[in-house]
């Protein structure tokens, strides 16, 4: 079943790219390398450790909405933290239920110490989609009798 599909295997389509910032970074410099790599969130890490998420959303409801500046405001006064993380061993589903749960989009996937890769909603429902695609071109293999065996 597509839900109880590993993250590991997820990531072993999906690739694992991670685009990240160091706490200090002005919001301005985040929100410009967020839309130069056409993603919503980015991960901050200072000295190797994973210490916040920043999202379009903060960035919304910390800067816009409250009047600041965000070529004055650091990362680290609007970001997300203690980071929600999961590990290549949580399930598809269980990714879903906690993006669900904690209202995000996106999770960062933690092996060990280190930051492996960072999955979306997006991902997850592209995977099972795919799935569903798959098994359902099966059955219809299977019923017309296309099914090899």
């Amino acid at each position: 079943m597509q839900l109880a599909t590993t993250i590991r295997s997820l990531l072993k389509h999906k690739g694992r790219q991670i685009w990240s910032v160091p706490p200090g970074v002005s919001v301005y410099e985040a929100i410009e390398m967020m839309a130069h790599k056409q993603v919503g969130a980015l991960l901050v890490i200072a000295e190797d450790k994973l210490v916040g998420v920043i999202s379009e959303r903060d960035y919304a409801r910390k800067v816009i909405l409250k009047g600041k500046s965000s070529k004055d405001t650091q990362v680290s006064e609007i970001m997300s933290s203690p980071v929600i993380f999961v590990t290549p061993d949580h399930t598809v589903g269980d990714c879903m239920r906690i993006i669900t749960e904690n209202r995000i989009r996106h999770l960062p996937v933690v092996e060990g110490d280190k930051v492996a890769a960072v999955i979306s909603i997006g991902d997850l429902v592209n995977w099972i989609i795919s799935a569903q695609e798959a098994t359902i071109q099966h059955l219809e293999a299977y019923i017309t009798g296309a099914y090899p065996g």
